[in-house]
């Protein structure tokens, strides 16, 4: 790597907590933003210059990929947070390895994360998944009300996993009107377990391009990639899913 992409690197990052920072104050939001780098399919050493730079919070997609940067890179004071699915074959490194998981959609893994989070590590922070635009290709429950309720409840009965809120991925090829009401929906689901009595007070939701819709409806958490990487060319090392 060149020391002038180094540089891209840092200013690409920078401007996108620029603009979140700007994006933030627009929307009168009360709350902070937090930037999550999805660094998948880059090298460690892209992570590495963030990472001098500031950057704590990393998001990782596929599983083996992240049990590889998270031994390379560990003496680096990152959090991990992963956002793709988890097979139950492949908990253990996360629950052993990751402080944040954002894709919980069923008890079961829910269930395996919790029994193999070691004793001396805190609560593994996790938020519930939502398919909040209906793809059978996406992952996720539907913004069903009360089948949210009953699975975030289930997660509460478990010591060793903090809930935390909520995360999705608009539906591909959303127009504006279309990403407004999904992000908004999203936010009165977050309300509704508000409403129940559960403390969750996270929104993950918004990636490059739509990441100011996301922040205008209430995000707290943005999971940008492309945006501070550059374009992402599939990568040999991808995990098949």
């Amino acid at each position: 790597m060149t020391i002038q992409s180094n540089h891209c690197l840092i200013a690409n990052r920078r401007a996108v907590l620029a603009e979140i920072e700007a994006q933030r104050q627009s929307a009168a939001a009360q709350q902070p933003v937090q930037l999550i780098a999805v660094s998948k399919t880059f090298p460690d050493e892209d992570i590495r210059i963030l990472a001098a730079d500031g950057q704590r919070d990393f998001g990782e997609n596929y599983i083996q990929e992240f049990a590889a940067k998270s031994e390379a890179l560990a003496d680096l004071p990152i959090v991990w947070h992963i956002i793709g699915q988890i097979q139950s074959n492949k908990s253990r490194v996360v629950a052993e390895r990751a402080q944040w998981v954002h894709t919980i959609d069923r008890p079961k893994i829910a269930q395996r994360l919790n029994e193999q989070r070691p004793d001396n590590l805190p609560p593994l922070q996790v938020c519930i998944e939502i398919n909040i635009g209906g793809e059978d290709n996406k992952h996720g429950i539907a913004p069903d009300e009360a089948e949210l309720l009953a699975l975030a409840q289930a997660i509460e009965a478990l010591p060793k996993l903090t809930l935390r809120g909520l995360m999705c991925v608009a539906k591909a090829g959303s127009n504006q009107t279309e990403l407004n009401q999904q992000f908004l929906r999203m936010s009165e689901l977050l309300r509704s377990l508000q409403a129940a009595g559960l403390k969750v007070d996270v929104l993950s939701m918004g990636m490059s391009a739509d990441m100011d819709t996301a922040i205008a409806c209430g995000a707290t958490h943005v999971r940008v990639g492309s945006a501070i990487f550059g374009s992402r060319a599939t990568a040999n090392n991808k995990e098949t899913k």
